[in-house]
């Protein structure tokens, strides 16, 4: 049988876009100023020959030509244990390519971005029409020695903290590399050596959620190495993300429930959303369902105890994008007024899977307790806060619990600092993104000279394919200015219908 699910679970999806620690930092000096030391650049070269490249959970295929990368796992231990980077380059329709190629980062952490690329390839056409389009699989993701915790999978549904600390040691014990070098701060440095390699004279990097957060570090790195930059759900510098989580996400909620109020055919199909999601979580915490539900994604009559956690997961992920957001009401009503409680539960089944398979949480760790939980500061008030969300305060627990057994890992000194920039910056943000709402990107935008900040009607996480916005962002990093740009189409975006029933939106 199923256990409910619980607080590991709702660790899982902190960071993902969708997409993500303890003795061993650099604290004094910037440890990666010099791009890797004792390491002579000039000698790393990097074949690549045909290859297919295949999108999360095996769906999609895209001709390339990929290669590995043998760089230190240490980088200031040149002569110690090494992995190999995994590469791709998609190569431009262009018989004559733009020496400066388009590279994407994805989010989680632990997100591979050459799997975010077969996913998303008809958005980032447009780009191969003057530019190669370059990816690489950050360290501890995809193909570039992933950190795998089999272990914390296992462990993803129990909701004892002791078993979870257990559970984290024994990852950390499995693990085939050191935690320590799979931060941010390394990774940059990887990203450079690649470039490099390839001689490519600068990049146009695109990153997403997480992914936001290492362009900006390669950015501050590197800024000769960079042409453009573009920004989607953007993670500032100093933010540590950790309890906003569940209070972004509580605010996005509240306003899908004012939003019902105005619409008209929502309001008078739903008349009492709000109070029947409040008795319905009431009732799944105290009294969980015994179910039969077939397997969303295998087809397999799947015991499960639907409990509050299923719940949560479900309206946390539904609200990513508007086309799931539009379900939220309708299953919310479903379950409360009439017992049907299949699509909570096929819904957090499907959740659940995706992001097993999609995200390494061993690499996502290694990032998050560097680089997030050593910066928390939450006095009582704040957790009195999280208590008010549908959320809870059980994500910081979770993050404390398993961070204290996690070894910190490299940091450059000024990473947590507000990056300034010259540099032609693209940001977009979707006006109902659930964890990194607009005003993230208002916050980095003051700190930019050449910034422009898009953000899309009623939309969530990770935008740049919605409407317009592939378009502009294409015609963004031809011109790398914003003398002509004309982001007008933007204000004809908006959210997707209410679902009223189970047939759709209203007529």
């Amino acid at each position: 049988m199923s256990r409910p699910i619980g607080r590991f679970r709702n660790l899982l999806v902190l960071l993902t876009t969708m997409r993500s620690r303890l003795f061993f930092t650099i604290l004094g000096g910037c440890f990666a100023a010099d791009l890797v030391a004792g390491e002579d650049v000039s000698s790393k070269t990097l074949s690549l020959e045909p290859c297919t490249l295949t999108g999360s959970y095996g769906v999609g295929q895209v001709e390339a030509r990929c290669g590995t990368l043998n760089v230190a796992e240490n980088p200031e231990d040149p002569d110690g244990p090494t992995l190999e980077l995994f590469v791709a380059v998609i190569r431009s329709l262009s018989a004559n390519p733009k020496p400066d190629a388009l590279t994407l980062i994805n989010g989680g952490p632990g997100g591979s971005s050459v799997q975010l690329y077969v996913d998303m390839y008809r958005v980032f056409s447009g780009f191969l029409i003057e530019r190669d389009i370059l990816l690489v699989d950050q360290r501890g993701t995809g193909r570039s020695n992933p950190l795998e915790c089999t272990e914390l999978e296992q462990a993803s549904e129990e909701t004892d903290l002791d078993f979870l600390r257990t559970a984290t040691q024994a990852c950390l014990k499995s693990l085939n590399g050191d935690p320590r070098f799979y931060s941010t701060s390394v990774a940059v440095q990887d990203l450079e050596l690649v470039r490099l390699a390839l001689g490519y004279e600068q990049l146009n990097v695109y990153g997403v959620s997480y992914g936001t957060r290492v362009a900006l570090h390669y950015l501050r790195r590197y800024p000769e190495a960079v042409r453009t930059l573009i920004i989607d759900g953007v993670v500032p510098p100093s933010l540590a993300l950790g309890a906003n989580i569940a209070i972004n996400s509580q605010h996005t909620l509240d306003g899908i429930f004012a939003r019902c109020k105005r619409e008209s055919a929502c309001a008078e199909s739903f008349p009492d959303l709000e109070a029947n999601f409040a008795t319905l979580s009431s009732e799944l915490k105290a009294n969980p369902i015994e179910l039969n539900v077939p397997h969303p994604i295998t087809g397999i009559t799947t015991p499960l105890t639907l409990g509050y956690g299923h719940l949560a997961i479900t309206i946390r992920l539904l609200a990513y994008s508007p086309e799931t957001t539009a379900l939220i009401p309708l299953i919310i009503e479903e379950a409360a007024t009439r017992g049907n409680y299949i699509p909570i539960a096929t819904h957090a089944l499907k959740v659940i899977s995706q992001i097993s398979s999609a995200i390494n949480f061993g690499m996502h760790n290694s990032v998050v307790c560097t680089e997030d939980a050593p910066f928390f500061d939450y006095g009582e008030s704040v957790f009195a806060e999280l208590e008010k969300t549908y959320l809870g305060a059980e994500q910081v627990e979770v993050l404390n619990v398993m961070c204290d057994e996690w070894p910190e890992g490299l940091i450059d000194s000024d990473m947590k600092k507000p990056l300034q920039a010259d540099h032609p910056i693209l940001i977009l943000s979707g006006e109902n993104d659930p964890i990194t709402p607009p005003r993230y990107g208002d916050r980095v935008l003051g700190n930019f000279r050449h910034a422009h900040h898009l953000i899309a009607p009623g939309q969530g996480h990770g935008v740049i394919g919605r409407g317009c916005l592939r378009r502009l962002a294409t015609e963004f990093v031809e011109s790398a200015d914003f003398e002509a740009f004309d982001p007008s189409c933007v204000e004809r975006m908006a959210s997707t219908p209410f679902f009223i029933n189970l047939m759709g939106p209203a007529p």
